[in-house]
């Protein structure tokens, strides 16, 4: 099996390589400027490394257990325990001193998301549905207004209804945040390199660190509840409308502005009638990644108090209830592409 690994392992090799060398090749062709082979230096390394790497791994398996280095790695128990309780306690310094912001922070959420409930899920159904099919009928057409009135349907008959638009006004809150401030973040930073690359490494922060780990510093400052689902929901969601609306207004071609400024076109002329418009479609897509985003937290946000359809996928969880799951499941899908067709359809 040894053998038979290694011959393949070198098939591989030997494919990649061919591939690589003549396109490595074709570019020296054209471009003389371009190292024709590997520095000595990198070669040198390369053996150095490859000869390390083999003799650890020969001494490893050929005397195991001999040698503790190469089997685990050398730490200390306490130094775990030592960065947790700084960590303990800079959360608990932080919710000590900064409590009244995060109780008037945590009052504005559940205020908009309060008054939201009170605009979707208590005005009657049919106002509601009316409303999304007129919706979805002016962005994206009768076909797809039609496609919506059925998705409402089967959440309505299946008893859904009262969760979805508790979900879409969770869902709302969080968006409209994301979308108030994440817009005029992206419109700051598009022209700000230095600020971009400042608030970049959050933004990678915020978008790869799993939910279920800030979710407990967010518990701390905001205790569990809505406002905490909402919060969560917005770090989770909150970086693509930044992202994409700094790539849309630095896409927009330097030749129209230019032609624009020639014509006396001010700095918020500039920005209205020419950055926006052309950027409008990269814009719109970040809107819509923060809304689909914020649709994959509801299940996450259903654990620290949020309700809505994420309650009943949870609950089909705990009581491995498959029929309930698919189902809450499929109304989540049709909230999601309700929500996708009216944000990218373009009215005509």
């Amino acid at each position: 099996m040894g053998l038979i690994l290694l011959v393949c392992v070198k098939i591989v090799q030997s494919i990649v390589a061919n591939w690589a060398l003549e396109q490595r090749f074709s570019e020296w062709s054209s471009d003389r400027s371009i190292r024709s082979g590997m520095p000595v230096q990198h070669i040198a390394l390369s053996a150095i490394f490859m000869v390390l790497i083999v003799s650890t791994a020969m001494l490893h398996y050929s005397f195991p257990g001999q040698f503790g280095l190469l089997k685990t790695f050398p730490t200390d128990p306490s130094i775990r325990l030592t960065g947790v309780t700084w960590v303990e306690d800079f959360i608990a310094w932080c919710v000590r001193n900064s409590g009244p912001f995060f109780d008037a922070l945590t009052f504005g959420i559940r205020s908009l998301l309060d008054a939201l409930e009170v605009i979707i899920v208590q005005t009657p159904w049919i106002v509601i549905a009316s409303l999304i099919v007129l919706l979805t009928w002016l962005t994206a057409g009768l076909r797809t207004a039609i496609y919506s009135g059925a998705f409402l349907a089967y959440m309505g008959l299946l008893g859904f209804w009262e969760a979805a638009m508790t979900t879409l006004a969770l869902l709302g809150t969080a968006a409209c945040l994301s979308i108030a401030i994440g817009i005029p973040l992206g419109m700051f930073a598009a022209r700000r390199p230095r600020f971009y690359a400042f608030i970049q490494p959050i933004m990678d922060f915020m978008q790869t660190m799993p939910a279920f780990v800030f979710m407990v510093p967010v518990i701390a400052f905001f205790g569990v509840g809505k406002p905490a689902a909402v919060v969560v929901t917005m770090i989770f969601g909150g970086t693509h409308v930044v992202r994409l609306t700094v790539l849309g207004l630095r896409g927009v071609p330097e030749s129209v502005r230019e032609a624009a400024i020639s014509f006396g076109a001010n700095k918020w002329y500039l920005l209205t009638r020419v950055d926006l418009p052309l950027a409008s479609p990269s814009i719109r897509a970040g809107i819509n990644q923060t809304i689909m985003l914020s649709l994959a937290m509801v299940v996450v946000a259903s654990l620290i108090g949020a309700k809505g359809l994420g309650e009943d996928v949870l609950e089909a969880l705990q009581y491995a209830n498959v029929g309930q799951g698919i189902l809450a499941g499929f109304a989540i899908l049709f909230c999601a592409m309700i929500l996708d067709r009216i944000v990218q359809g373009q009215r005509k």
